[in-house]
């Protein structure tokens, strides 16, 4: 299902959705004016497509121990970004990366368990040791305000990420 694909009543739904992914159905039918199995219907096509996930979100500045940092990557090769992004996806610790215009060639967001050391070992023993990474630069969140995170990408001590 592509985004051209998608109507008003699917965004209106992926909203709702997207508020409280709790909402039952017939109340979600009734505030679209659908019947509830067109709700079903719809819903099963956007996550069958991955055009929508629906999961629990916690806020993890709200239950502590958990340090985040953006982190701003320049790179040696334009033509490694993709690999390279592929890489940092891998790494347990990042959230998401994206390629970006400017000064800096990639961003990252990594969740980390514990304190800044653990930001420390991140970058001396994974990033810095990656091919084509030639400098970074962290920015450590102090506060942040309706930022939540599925436990699933937060994967601690697993081998590989859940799929997000």
């Amino acid at each position: 299902m592509k985004n051209d694909k998608l109507d008003s009543t699917d965004f209106s739904l992926m909203r709702y959705l997207s508020e409280d992914g709790r909402v039952p159905v017939k109340e979600l039918a009734e505030k679209l004016q659908v019947t509830p199995p067109t709700v079903y219907s719809r819903i099963k096509n956007m996550l069958g497509s991955g055009v929508l996930k629906i999961t629990g979100q916690v806020d993890l500045f709200k239950l502590g121990h958990y340090q985040t940092a953006i982190v701003a990557i320049n790179v040696n090769d334009d033509s490694k970004l993709t690999s390279i992004m592929d890489t940092l996806d891998e790494f347990e610790e990042v959230q998401w990366s994206v390629s970006v215009t400017g000064r800096y060639d990639i961003f990252i967001e990594v969740i980390l368990e514990e304190n800044m050391e653990a930001l420390f070992n991140f970058h001396s023993q994974k990033l810095s040791k990656l091919d084509g990474v030639v400098n970074s630069e962290s920015f450590v969140i102090m506060k942040t305000k309706n930022k939540w995170f599925s436990l699933a990408s937060v994967n601690f001590g697993k081998k590989s990420k859940a799929k997000r």
